[in-house]
């Protein structure tokens, strides 16, 4: 099993914690992070392009001139495609972009980009987001000396935590989440890791039993 230091705010060790093999010990799949990273990326799109077709532009219905006889060719409306300010055909309509990906999929590139946080050295897991002030300025400077202040960093902490959300929206570079909001693309975008001790056993005990379950499924 994994084991971590965990720090207190002053950047102190103050003891250790083990985590699951299955969730921060796994084989990093590329080819897993890819597919979730794409398929949250993909959920996220509005999908709201829309292009008018023939029906819906502005212009007359009535035939421009006969059908036979001038030497011209046939034509029924100002609002046809082949005309300028025409209607536009087989154009973008308002569409979902989500789509299913497999639950073992989704669990197994959440463990692996846990796994490479920890191998990489990029994963902390601190005692507890005990913050006596709101202000930005207090979290930056404990940030600091946990030699955090430098990257984009991903904090994770479990329950409410009303001074650590609002001493976070305004840095810059830092998002403040619940373990039940991670996800893979969150982790990769951010340089560092920061897990409260809580939230690292709510992940590690959550995605072990849930990588048991698919894992018992197939």
């Amino acid at each position: 099993m994994p084991v971590v230091n965990v720090v207190n705010l002053e950047g102190n060790p103050v003891g250790q914690l083990e985590l699951a093999d299955t969730v921060f010990g796994a084989d990093v799949n590329a080819h897993m992070l890819h597919a979730a990273v794409r398929w949250q990326l993909a959920a996220r799109r509005a999908g709201t392009h829309k292009v008018k077709t023939r029906g819906e532009v502005k212009g007359s219905g009535r035939k421009l001139w006969r059908q036979k006889g001038t030497g011209r060719a046939r034509m029924g409306s100002v609002r046809s495609p082949l005309w300028r300010h025409g209607g536009t055909v087989h154009g973008p309509q308002p569409r979902s972009y989500a789509y299913r990906l497999p639950r073992k999929i989704v669990i197994g590139a959440l463990c692996s980009a846990l796994s490479a946080k920890l191998a990489e050295g990029r994963l902390t897991v601190v005692e507890g987001w005990t913050l006596e002030s709101h202000k930005s300025k207090a979290l930056r400077g404990i940030l600091d000396r946990l030699d955090e202040g430098r990257h984009s960093a991903l904090l994770v902490a479990e329950g409410e935590n009303r001074n650590l959300e609002l001493a976070s929206r305004n840095l810059s570079g830092v998002k403040l989440m619940r373990p039940v909001e991670l996800g893979v693309y969150e982790v990769l975008r951010h340089e560092r890791l920061v897990l409260s001790r809580e939230a690292a056993v709510r992940l590690s005990t959550s995605l072990a039993g849930k990588s048991r379950t698919v894992g018992d499924e197939q």
